[in-house]
């Protein structure tokens, strides 16, 4: 590769690491709710509420750090619903996480109103500040960190941290087996439900921050339609990696490098319409659910409502 490309690849694997991030959060908070038993398609809306608490939050304290914090708690609220719905009063979960879905954009798009007096989008806010100058200073890798932001490498460490916590750790243990075979578990003194609220609980929470990964870190502000099917893509995402925290990560990188590429591709000026670089990864995740949907393996009980005593 001759150095005027050196660039391009950077700028690219940097928007492939920026775009997935958003896409990583969300897929492990799906792993969560799914490897507890729990179908959650109200990925997308609570990546939604996230990003509209994050930058709401960020306004009134001027503090992006407590916008990240607005966007865990309302994504985790938001998430309590869906819980309450699917565990508790055994509804639909495919239903439940549609209308979760309905009612965050419809929620987003009235409190825009009510709380910055407009419409479309809100106002802009101060970004999570990012050491980039120091990373330029870094040698070789210096200019592809400056790139980045701090929602990547978190979103990374959480990769390590939930495939540590599903398969070191006595939770984990508990949670699988929870959407293996719940039954047994509770048979074993495993609190199925409280284990299903926890998960479903933590998949929002997740899901919340990675809205604020969207909003609070290129544009700094909240925008109708920003999310764009994010959510729906981690859930591919999450079923192409087979509903393993490694495999959701090098499924959101491939989503991602698809987004990124359609990025770069248009600056490239080659005689594509724009709206064919806009498809591409949509047209990724669709190859992906109809060829790869059947052949991974989710859990046992997921989507089976657990009644206890039930024989």
């Amino acid at each position: 590769m001759n150095n005027a490309g050196i660039p391009i690849v950077v700028a690219l694997l940097a928007s492939m690491l920026r775009l997935a991030t958003p896409l990583i959060f969300a897929a492990l908070g799906g792993l969560f709710s799914e490897k507890s038993g729990v179908i959650n398609i109200g990925l997308e809306g609570m990546l939604t509420i996230g990003a509209f608490f994050a930058v709401y939050g960020s306004f009134i304290t001027n503090n992006p750090w407590i916008g990240i914090i607005f966007a865990i708690i309302s994504g985790a609220a938001v998430a309590s619903i869906h819980a309450f719905l699917s565990i508790h009063l055994k509804a639909d979960q495919t239903i439940s996480g549609v209308a979760i879905n309905i009612f965050a954009s419809a929620i987003t798009s009235y409190l825009l109103m009510v709380l910055f007096k407009r419409q479309g989008q809100t106002d802009g806010v101060t970004s999570l500040p990012y050491p980039k100058e120091a990373m330029l200073h870094i040698p070789v890798i210096g200019k592809f960190l400056a790139e980045l932001n701090w929602y990547v490498f978190i979103a990374i460490i959480l990769v390590v941290i939930t495939n540590y916590i599903f398969y070191k750790t006595p939770l984990g243990l508990r949670i699988r087996a929870v959407g293996e075979h719940p039954k047994a578990a509770d048979t074993l003194g495993i609190s199925v439900y409280g284990i299903r609220y926890l998960c479903v609980i933590l998949s929002g929470a997740l899901a919340g921050l990675g809205g604020a990964s969207l909003s609070l870190s290129n544009t700094n502000l909240f925008r109708e339609g920003m999310v764009s099917g994010k959510g729906f893509i981690a859930i591919a995402a999450m079923i192409f990696g087979n509903y393993k925290p490694f495999g959701a990560l090098w499924a959101c990188l491939i989503f991602a490098l698809a987004d990124a590429f359609q990025i770069v591709a248009q600056g490239l000026g080659w005689p594509f319409p724009t709206e064919f670089y806009s498809a591409i990864p949509f047209i990724i995740t669709m190859i992906v659910l109809s060829g790869f949907v059947g052949k991974t393996v989710p859990p046992a009980a997921d989507g089976i409502p657990y009644e206890k005593g039930e024989k």
